[in-house]
């Protein structure tokens, strides 16, 4: 009987099953398909990739289709189904395209778009990956790869195609034996995804400002711009730092409006001034490329301890899973990863992006720049970073001129070198939700230009929140900074405090376990700075503002100007504080209480006080007098006059180590002094209510309640303009024996109800 008749008389199974008993070869062979006309279509069957790489020319058709039971043997999971196409001069490369040992032509793998690794041979990490990565990334009719063990990889590999998703189902990945990197490279990763630049360049002078929020870019010729086609948009850098630049990002043409104008998915977070030169790049950018559900363990490298390497190739030893530059929509997600030296993530020029539920533990360097990161994103917009978390790692999520993007639901511990960072390269419109680990923004020097702006951060825990560069509309919600441990029992420097700019800054229900302190760098914002329903321990020593003095001309040092208002707030264990050089304090409900058993002192340098409600404590606001805004603080003439207004049902009370509780010590200070709806309470009798030693003072006391202690103040406080009225004041039993005598401007007896 011929061949064919047994088949026929078999069908599919029997044929399978009669095997090698026809023609007495090592494979068996079935026809699943009856002729149509343009010659029989047939499926045969082997066990192995040897004994497909076996058969013979003689039966080797063009368009023959072979189904391979497994790649060693059938059923060890490598079984695929291949075609035969006698044209093709395609290279073996022992997974999709096999090219028989006889005979021209070769095998391709027939598929629905999804790639596996076992087709390769590969089922575990004894083999290297990298040969089967670069195959199936490279065919562009793969859009999915999965793995299905743990995988090796010795090669970094760059890839530039768009539209694949690497999946590795949570298997291990290794990089034993891996190529050196470049020097000083972070996107040397296993697989780096990168957009093309073109040669397509145009500049052009800005003949008028661009405006923030702005969307409109001005070009030199529209008729090069298409819609839809991406550009990278570069101002140069302002003088004051090589990457000074407000604009650095990778950008969609959305509308052409005329000749010199068009329209990009971008509003511009900073102005622009006219004379500036923008230039434009056309870039390819790689679309959704993903990778996903991978276990990373990296590979040592010498530990350092220094700022310089070590030896020449010490920083192009490690390893790091992704990197991705000029991309568009690519998410990375699942990625845990261990003895990483470079980030987990790198990201340069992405927009429209995800990274969730990714994880880093223990890398392998922290001190050095760039190293022990999470993900690392440069010029970035339209970013979403969540549900990821770090161990003792450096930089959980890091920006640097960032856009739009949002990080929620992230955690980071062991986070002394700062979960949480920008770099002050103009970034804006960030918000953080639901995080915990260390914040530190805008805050790595003149060279990224020091600034940020509209930073919004909502139910934090942190060692620290800093943000005292030139941060403008900073909001922190529901924000609480920590004391925190770097080993027991050793608590780490600065744990427990804000530290923020005074430049449309907003706190509300924020606590600190160790102090706040306020200074201003910036005057760009035009929101008003308020606290509210915040709590603050302060520590001896600190700054609750800063005040104007010799060596604060430093960014992020520098005093605080301008208007500030606490209300419903608190400021616990005050000890000895600084209350800096704010032009007006406006306190509503706010209280400040001195450490038990001790009580503490408040340093005013303030210019106005306003105080609504709240009080003082077993504390005292001790007037040093208002630095001026030139900051010579050698000159008592510089000094302007300072105020201070308590009403609305203030209350003083207990003691203090000054044993006043308003007190003016400076004799060149010039105060004016308003008592309205208040009670002062001294517990015991040498408390002053209020104590003046000289200067030019201006007391006005109406409606206000004394009880017990004293009053302070020296025949020659009030000269030179000065005035003391009081009256229709509460006395009970108050020492009145040290204030000056009645004159034309010095009137305290008539008026008041005294009880002694």
């Amino acid at each position: 009987m011929s061949r064919r008749k047994v088949l026929k008389t078999l069908g599919l199974g029997g044929a399978i099953l009669a095997g090698s008993a026809l023609g007495g070869t090592r494979f068996a062979s079935a026809e699943s398909l009856q002729s149509d006309g343009k010659g029989d279509r047939q499926t045969l069957w082997v066990a192995s990739v040897e004994e497909l790489m076996s058969l013979p020319p003689g039966q080797l058709k063009d368009g023959l289709h072979v189904f391979v039971g497994g790649y060693y043997k059938s059923g060890d999971g490598g079984g695929k189904l291949v075609r035969y196409m006698a044209g093709s001069a395609k290279a073996d490369n022992g997974g999709t395209v096999h090219k028989p040992a006889k005979g021209q032509g070769c095998f391709e793998v027939v598929h629905d778009g999804v790639g596996d690794f076992r087709w390769f041979g590969i089922f575990d990490a004894k083999t290297n990956a990298d040969g089967a990565l670069d195959a199936m990334v490279n065919d562009l009719s793969i859009r999915r790869v999965e793995a299905y063990s743990d995988l090796n990889f010795v090669k970094r590999h760059v890839f530039h195609r768009s539209d694949i998703e690497i999946d590795f189902q949570g298997h291990t990945v290794t990089t034993e034996g891996i190529e050196l990197n470049k020097v000083d490279n972070p996107f040397g990763a296993v697989m780096f995804f990168q957009g093309i630049k073109t040669d397509m360049v145009y500049t052009v002078t800005l003949t008028e400002e661009l405006p923030e929020y702005s969307d409109i870019f001005e070009v030199a010729d529209s008729s090069i711009f298409v819609v839809d086609s991406w550009w990278h948009a570069q101002i140069k850098n302002n003088p004051g730092g090589s990457a000074q630049r407000e604009l650095d990002y990778l950008l969609k043409v959305t509308e052409i409006l005329d000749s010199t104008h068009v329209r990009f998915n971008y509003k511009l977070g900073w102005p622009l001034a006219k004379g500036r030169q923008l230039t434009y790049r056309k870039i390819n950018p790689v679309f959704r490329c993903h990778v996903r559900n991978m276990s990373f363990t990296g590979i040592p490298v010498p530990p350092n301890g220094t700022s310089t390497r070590p030896f020449p190739t010490w920083d192009q030893i490690g390893s790091n899973p992704v990197a991705y530059e000029f991309a568009v929509e690519c998410d990375a997600s699942g990625i845990k990863a261990t003895k990483v030296f470079w980030p987990v993530v790198m990201r340069r020029y992405n927009t429209h992006y995800v990274t969730e539920r990714c994880q880093l533990m223990n890398p392998e360097e922290r001190d050095w720049g760039g190293t022990g990161y999470l993900t690392q994103q440069i010029n970035v917009l339209y970013g979403h970073v969540r549900d990821c978390n770090t161990s003792n790692a450096r930089h959980l999520n890091d920006f640097t001129c960032a856009a739009y993007c949002m990080v929620e639901n992230c955690h980071g511990d062991g986070d002394e070198y700062g979960p949480f960072v920008t770099h002050g390269q103009f970034e804006h419109d960030l918000t953080y939700i639901n995080n915990s680990g260390l914040l530190s923004f805008a805050n790595s020097g003149s060279t990224w230009g020091d600034s940020a702006k509209r930073v919004t951060v909502k139910k934090h825990i942190a060692s620290r929140i800093v943000a005292h560069k030139r941060l403008t509309d900073l909001t922190l919600e529901d924000c609480h900074a920590v004391v925190t441990y770097t080993k027991p029992g050793v608590k780490m420097a600065n744990s427990g405090s804000f530290w923020v700019n005074m430049d449309g800054l907003q706190m509300r229900g924020c606590t600190a376990e160790e102090m706040i302190t306020i200074s201003k760098s910036s005057s760009r914002g035009t929101r008003k700075n308020m606290i509210d329903s915040c709590s603050f321990s302060m520590l001896k020593g600190y700054e609750i503002a800063r005040p104007i003095r010799s060596g604060t001309a430093q960014v992020g040092y520098m005093p605080c100007s301008g208007d500030l208002t606490i209300l419903n707030s608190e400021f616990y264990n005050v000890e000895d504080v600084n209350l800096g050089s704010i032009d007006k304090l406006t306190l509503i409900n706010t209280w400040f209480k001195g450490l038990p058993q001790a009580g503490g002192t408040v340093k005013v340098g303030t210019r106005e006080i306003v105080m609504q409600g709240g009080g003082l404590v077993d504390c005292c606001f001790l007037f040093t007098g208002a630095w001026d805004k030139v900051g010579d603080v050698n000159n008592p003439k510089n000094k302007p006059d300072q105020w201070i207004a308590i009403d609305g049902g203030a209350v003083f009370s207990g003691t203090n180590g000054e044993k006043a509780f308003l007190k003016s010590v400076d004799p060149a200070n010039a105060i004016t002094w308003n008592f309205g709806n208040c009670r002062s309470a001294a517990s015991d009798a040498d408390t002053a209510h209020f104590h003046m030693q000289g200067g030019t003072n201006k007391l006005k006391a109406v409606g206000a309640h004394f009880t017990g202690g004293k009053y302070e103040a020296t025949n020659g406080a009030f000269g030179n303009g000065g005035y003391f009225f009081m009256t229709s004041c509460l006395e009970e039993k108050v020492n009145r024996k040290a204030l000056p005598a009645e004159s034309d401007t010095v009137k305290h007896s008539a008026g008041n109800f005294s009880i002694f």
